[in-house]
């Protein structure tokens, strides 16, 4: 049996290893539902913080970036393919040409609808428990926070 410091260092024992299984295998759980809305994953996710909001509603692409945690250079590559079918619209700042505004199109809120039953649909194929999953997304809320505070 190996030391205590050996057994830190197995993949098992780590914390990162266990959220990247987990993103990977909820990305791929996420593949054949959001097919039939031609969106993938990341782009789901900026529908999703869009969705939150009414239809003429504008955000930045600092705003999104901060609150999907990604940066202008990979956000900006989701937008243009959603601008692309018509989802949203993007705008430059009238007073700073450096700030990029986006927006839903109405297609973009229409797709709303069909997206409504994903996460219904998600929990039924995790076979988990939703109080399970439900603490579980609490407790990575709080984690996320703790390691947001912390940069």
């Amino acid at each position: 049996m190996g030391s205590k410091t050996e057994e830190l260092l197995q993949l098992d024992q780590q914390l990162c290893f266990q959220l990247y299984s987990a993103s990977r295998m909820m990305t791929k759980l996420y593949q054949p539902l959001l097919k039939p809305l031609d969106l993938t994953y990341p782009q789901y996710l900026v529908m999703l913080v869009l969705w939150e909001y009414d239809i003429g509603q504008k955000f930045t692409v600092t705003d999104l970036g901060g609150r999907l945690f990604l940066d202008s250079g990979t956000l900006t590559p989701l937008l243009k393919r959603l601008e692309a079918k018509r989802l949203i619209q993007r705008q430059r700042g009238s007073e700073d040409e450096r700030q990029v505004w986006v927006r839903l199109t109405p297609a973009g809120e229409a797709l709303k609808q069909q997206a409504k039953r994903i996460p219904e649909k998600l929990m039924c194929q995790t076979r988990a428990d939703s109080d399970q999953l439900i603490t579980l997304r609490e407790g990575l809320k709080e984690l996320v926070q703790l390691m947001a505070d912390s940069e």
